[in-house]
């Protein structure tokens, strides 16, 4: 019989909410390990009372993370879990197609090169490479960026309804005298950014900072990702930036086609 973690790495004993978190993590390994099991059964590899094991069940069935073998009065691995995979992968796999693509334009532009993905009300930085000129790159990935004063963020931003950008953006903060801090501007720049195929910010996240950004697509034409080339506004002024723009854009349309997206 398994007995549930109760202690912190510190040794000291683990909050209640701590101690159901841990549970419930545990409760999708043993359905993983055992592909289905029943409450009782569940209940001593935990190590607890059967109407814990019970509650902490229905609490994951809930949320669509198990589901109940009807025949048998069983449980295993839901939908939900398959949900979770399902996104876990699409990231992977844009970065993974997207590598050696962000690896030349990194070399050709000498600037730095991110892939980026939405994440709640923020951009998500999922890969970086650093071009030639780019010396000390400070490192994005795994940050979350603001999606109003990003090109990344428009971008993305670009895929969605009114409604949706409206509920990811509750407020507007600035960051600097360039931000855009008006719902009517930045429903100006997404629609310019739905046209014309592309994004640029200058000094709207940090003064000094400009960043041109394009949507990768999936098959089905959702933006599910932007590929941004970003470095210091000193460099990127307005011909370099114009000049770039069409680079960005055909190496984010190539991510696209090995993702499926134009094919028939």
């Amino acid at each position: 019989m398994r007995t549930a973690s109760l202690a912190s790495t510190d040794g000291t004993e683990a909050a209640p909410g701590v101690q159901s978190v841990d549970r419930a993590l545990t409760i999708l390994d043993i359905l993983a390990r055992l592909g289905e099991a029943g409450v009782t059964e569940i209940a001593g590899e935990l190590g607890v009372h059967k109407s814990t094991a019970f509650r902490l069940v229905a609490t994951l069935e809930a949320h669509g993370m198990v589901e109940q073998n009807e025949g048998r009065g069983k449980y295993r691995l839901g939908v939900g879990v398959l949900r979770l995979a399902g996104a876990t992968t699409a990231r992977l796999d844009v970065v993974q197609e997207a590598r050696s693509i962000c690896r030349k334009l990194a070399a050709d532009s000498g600037e730095t090169v991110n892939i980026a993905v939405l994440s709640d009300r923020s951009v998500l930085y999922v890969d970086q490479v650093a071009g030639q000129s780019a010396l000390q790159a400070h490192n994005w990935v795994g940050q979350h960026i603001p999606l109003h004063a990003t090109s990344n963020g428009k971008v993305l931003l670009s895929g969605l309804s009114s409604d949706e950008v409206d509920a990811r953006l509750p407020r507007l903060p600035s960051y600097t005298p360039d931000t855009v801090t008006t719902r009517a501007k930045l429903r100006r720049d997404l629609a310019l950014v739905r046209d014309q195929g592309y994004a640029v910010a200058v000094d709207e996240l940090e003064i000094g900072l400009t960043a041109i950004a394009a949507p990768i697509r999936n098959a089905h034409g959702d933006v599910i990702a932007s590929l941004s080339v970003s470095g210091p506004t000193f460099r990127l002024g307005d011909l370099r930036v114009k000049e770039l723009i069409p680079v960005v854009q055909d190496a984010a349309d190539e991510v696209s086609r090995r993702l499926g997206h134009g094919s028939s």
